[in-house]
């Protein structure tokens, strides 16, 4: 009888401490949101001072109201940027995983010639980090018109993200056996709709994660649309992050607003896609 209950014991407190040691962790990776969104509601005073001000004094929306005025240093068109990232992010998702989907089946269900040779090049290309594609891509796209438009932008963040969402599709249609597939087609589906109706239901969750990882990629990439983007018409919310620094000063409050304006629809929409993102992930670690 002590025995059980020491060993009840024990486990009640092997539980409490992993719960502990869960939220400590959780607390400092969310510790710079937190302290994000403090900064968006705090005077500059509190922002600056030395040595840092922990618990705030006062607290005030006026850094979000001078924003979506237009009032703020040099009147930031919030509006016009959350259009053009929206625009952008979705657009080159969407193609990202039509051809993820498209390529990551092929690869899963096919034999051709130099498979594994196309698969290791479209490997190759996520080792090349952005910011060495700019360059290059600025006289490209200087030559052919693309500068400072949505279409170059989605290209661009097409071809960053579409080797990633072959890979990890890929690695998921290879959990699908083929056996179901082939059972639908013997009962009179055809091979589209064997794949639409079967094999498409049960890889949703790791398509479901690409999509998130390619959205959440276009959504935060700054290094590419900082050379790439010149105007309003183009300008994504992390390059007009850049609009609240003048010669000599920084508008921290006006920045960290435009920050948690940022951090809103990723948490959305990471939101509403957990549970197959949640489940795409987990089935992903055991893929072989």
């Amino acid at each position: 009888m002590d025995a059980n209950k020491t060993a009840r014991v024990r486990k009640r407190a092997s539980a409490w401490a992993l719960n502990v040691t869960l939220f400590i962790a959780m607390a400092i990776i969310c510790l710079p949101g937190l302290w994000i969104v403090l900064n968006s509601l705090r005077p500059t005073v509190e922002i600056m001072a030395k040595p840092p001000i922990w618990i705030p004094r006062e607290l005030s929306l006026q850094a979000y109201v001078d924003m979506f005025s237009g009032v703020g240093q040099g009147g930031i068109p919030v509006l016009e940027y959350f259009r053009n990232s929206v625009i952008i992010a979705v657009t080159s998702t969407v193609i990202s995983l039509a051809v993820g989907m498209s390529g990551g089946y092929a690869f899963a269900r096919y034999r051709f010639r130099a498979k594994s040779g196309w698969f290791l090049g479209l490997m190759l290309t996520r080792t090349v980090p952005g910011i060495a594609l700019s360059l290059p891509l600025f006289f490209l796209y200087a030559r052919v018109g693309l500068i400072d438009t949505h279409a170059g932008m989605i290209l661009a963040y097409t071809a960053l993200n579409v080797p990633f969402t072959i890979w990890l599709i890929d690695g998921f249609f290879r959990q699908v056996p083929r056996d179901l597939a082939e059972a639908a087609q013997i009962d009179g589906c055809t091979r589209w709709q064997a794949f639409w109706q079967v094999e498409f239901p049960l890889a949703r969750p790791g398509i479901a994660s690409a999509g998130i990882f390619a959205f959440l990629t276009s959504w935060n990439e700054f290094a590419l649309a900082s050379q790439l983007t010149r105007s309003t018409d183009s300008k994504t919310l992390p390059v007009g992050l850049l609009d609240y620094t003048a010669e000599f000063t920084i508008d921290w409050r006006g920045m960290c607003a435009l920050a948690v304006v940022m951090i809103i629809p990723a948490l959305l929409l990471t939101y509403a896609v957990q549970k197959h993102l949640v489940s795409g992930l987990t089935s992903g670690a055991i893929k072989g």
